[in-house]
C-alpha cells in the first residue's frame, strides 16, 4: 500500500510540477537575456485562464478534433506515471518499458497530427506533415540510444536499467557518453525546443508543434499546453533515470523519499539551466537542416552501440 500511495503521489507530482518546470525554464532564459520575465507561476496562470475561457470549435470539426486534447493529455500522463522519479520499485515497474513509453508518446503524436489536419487549414496540415516526418527520424534514434543501456541490463524495462546502473561500478564508458549526447539531442527535438522548434513563436513558416494547435481554444488548448509541459518533465526525468539515477530511493520510506525528491529536483534544475543556456546561445535551425540534426543523433547512438560491443562486451 505504501508503494501504491507513492506511485499515485509521484504521478500527481509530475502533473503539478510540470507547469512550474516550464516557468522555471522561461525565467532562467529571461535572466540570461537580461529580461525580468513573467515568473515561475506564469504557466499555471495561463492554464487557469484557458480553463476559464469558452471552447470555440469549427462547424465541421469531427470527434477526432474534440477528443484529441483528452487523448493527448491522458497518454502523456500515463507515460509520465510509469517513469520512476523518486522510487525505483513501484507497482507500475513492470509496465515501465521504454518501448511502451515510446508507444504512448506515438499515440499522442498520432492523434495530434490527425487533429491538425481535421479542420483543413493549411497551417494545421503543414504542422502535422512536419511532425510526422521528424518523428520518423527521432523515434529510431531514441530507441537506439536506450538500446545501449538495455543491452547491458538485458532488459528494456526502465526500472531494471536503473537497478543495473546503481549496482554497476562507476566507470567511464564511451558508449554511454555517445548515448547520452544522442538522448539529449532527441529530448530537445521531442519536446519542441530550440533549435528544432520554438514553443513561444507564432511565425507560421517555422512552426511545427504550435501549427497543430492554432485552432484550439479554452480547456482544449489548456490540456494541450499542459501535456507539452508534462512531456518536458518526462524527458528530463527519463534522462536522469537512465544516465544519472544515483540518489533515487530504493524503498518506500519517508526519509528516503524526501532525500530522493531533493536530489531529483537538484538534477532537474541543473538540466533545465543547461537547456536554457543552450537555447539562448543558439538560433533555430532551418527546416531542411532538422533531418541532419536528427540523423546526427541516430549516428551517435549507433556509434555508442558499436563501441559497446567492441570495447565492453568483447572484454
Amino acid at each position: 500500500m505504501n508503494s501504491l500511495l507513492f506511485q499515485l503521489l509521484q504521478a500527481l507530482l509530475m502533473v503539478l510540477l510540470a507547469p512550474l518546470v516550464a516557468g522555471f525554464l522561461s525565467t532562467i532564459k529571461a535572466h540570461l537575456q537580461n529580461r525580468r520575465g513573467a515568473g515561475i507561476m506564469q504557466p499555471w496562470r495561463d492554464i487557469q485562464k484557458l480553463f476559464a475561457k469558452e471552447v470555440v470549435l469549427a462547424d465541421h470539426a469531427s470527434w477526432i478534433f474534440r477528443f484529441t486534447p483528452y487523448i493527448v493529455f491522458t497518454a502523456t500522463l500515463m507515460a509520465a506515471s510509469v517513469v520512476p522519479a523518486l522510487l525505483v520499485d513501484t507497482p507500475l515497474s513492470l509496465t515501465a518499458d521504454v518501448i511502451a513509453l515510446v508507444a504512448l508518446l506515438a499515440l499522442a503524436r498520432f492523434f495530434l497530427s490527425l487533429a491538425g489536419m481535421d479542420i483543413g487549414t493549411a497551417f494545421g496540415g503543414m504542422g502535422s506533415s512536419r511532425e510526422m516526418t521528424f518523428s520518423a527520424l527521432a523515434e529510431p534514434a531514441m530507441l537506439m540510444s536506450v538500446l545501449v543501456l538495455a543491452i547491458g541490463a538485458h532488459s528494456t524495462n526502465i526500472t531494471t536499467m536503473i537497478t543495473h546502473t546503481l549496482t554497476t561500478p562507476l566507470l567511464i564508458q564511451p558508449s554511454i557518453a555517445f548515448a547520452l549526447v544522442a538522448m539529449l539531442m532527441i529530448a530537445v527535438a521531442e519536446t519542441g525546443r530550440i533549435p528544432i522548434d520554438n514553443p513561444t513563436t507564432h511565425l507560421e513558416l517555422t512552426m511545427i508543434h504550435e501549427a497543430m494547435l492554432l485552432e484550439y481554444s479554452g480547456r482544449h488548448l489548456a490540456l494541450m499546453e499542459w501535456a507539452s509541459m508534462v512531456k518536458l518533465l518526462l524527458f528530463t526525468t527519463l534522462i536522469i533515470d537512465l544516465f544519472m539515477p544515483w540518489g533515487i530511493a530504493s524503498e518506500a520510506s519517508l526519509i528516503g523519499i524526501v532525500l530522493a525528491l531533493a536530489i531529483w529536483l537538484f538534477k532537474l534544475m541543473g538540466l533545465l539551466i543547461i537547456l536554457a543556456v543552450f537555447e539562448t546561445s543558439l538560433a533555430k535551425l532551418r527546416l531542411f537542416e532538422v533531418p541532419q540534426y536528427l540523423g546526427t543523433a541516430f549516428v551517435l547512438s549507433f556509434l555508442g552501440l558499436i563501441i559497446h560491443y567492441m570495447l565492453e562486451v568483447s572484454v
